[in-house]
């Protein structure tokens, strides 16, 4: 399958060289083509690449920052005409980093890493199937695997679902049923409420109908949900 591309620049010139080169790449597959990140990311809001080749140097939101504002990037391949920004660029993991003019050439081999990356990092199955401890979802534009014991709750979202990760200021973001969540995580974890799955051994306090897993958080408990709960607490409590 060929690899769905975002080429970003705020240069129509730089643009068009760009979508050129991805179109000379038989393994590459124009998704979009935007003039800033800001398009970029309304792009990404509904639609899925496996790869960005993105200008760093633009108006409102540059390249490094919209990169870095992606919960879970896809490969990034950076391309500017300011060579200060190479190692700020591979910082962010950036699969590859292009100096301004570049040749088909060089993008070629930009082009062949990117393809080399994602075969490297797209085998889950290669995995040990007894490590229970973690699993994959698909979240913006790839797989990414979560530990279980990091998890500290799990959110419904319409269809989707937020994982939040211990000390990740932004959950991981996915398509998928809280019935199917539920059934696979262990005994720690437990549904509160048709909205919520906690890591019991994170819990801090429960509060009346609440459950408070910092400062910050307090989820509720719903009706539905209370005797199971009530019963796991019993099970822990000391006192009279």
């Amino acid at each position: 399958m060929p690899l769905r591309c975002l080429a970003i620049d705020d240069e129509p010139l730089a643009l068009k060289q760009l979508v050129t080169y991805i179109s000379k790449v038989p393994f590459l597959e124009l998704a979009a083509q935007c003039q800033s990140a800001l398009e970029a990311r309304a792009f990404l809001e509904n639609d899925a690449v496996d790869a960005i080749f993105c200008d760093i140097n633009m108006p409102d939101l540059n390249g490094m920052d919209f990169v870095k504002s992606l919960t879970v990037p896809p490969l990034i391949v950076f391309t500017t005409a300011y060579s200060e920004y190479a190692v700020e660029g591979f910082r962010v993991n950036a699969v590859d980093y292009l100096l301004k003019p570049f040749s088909l050439q060089e993008f070629q081999r930009a082009a062949n890493r990117l393809k080399e990356r994602l075969e490297n990092s797209s085998h889950p199955s290669a995995l040990p199937a007894e490590d229970d401890s973690v699993i994959f979802v698909k979240t913006d534009y790839r797989i990414t695997k979560v530990h279980i014991p990091d998890i500290r709750y799990v959110e419904a979202m319409s269809e989707y679902l937020k994982i939040w990760i211990e000390n990740e200021p932004k959950p991981i973001i996915t398509l998928l049923s809280m019935k199917k969540m539920e059934e696979r995580l262990p005994d720690d974890f437990m549904r509160i409420h048709r909205s919520y799955i906690v890591n019991l051994t994170r819990i801090q306090e429960v509060n009346k109908n609440r459950v408070i897993m910092d400062d910050d958080t307090h989820l509720p408990i719903g009706d539905l949900y209370r005797e199971n709960f009530q019963a796991y607490l019993n099970t822990k409590f000391l006192g009279k």
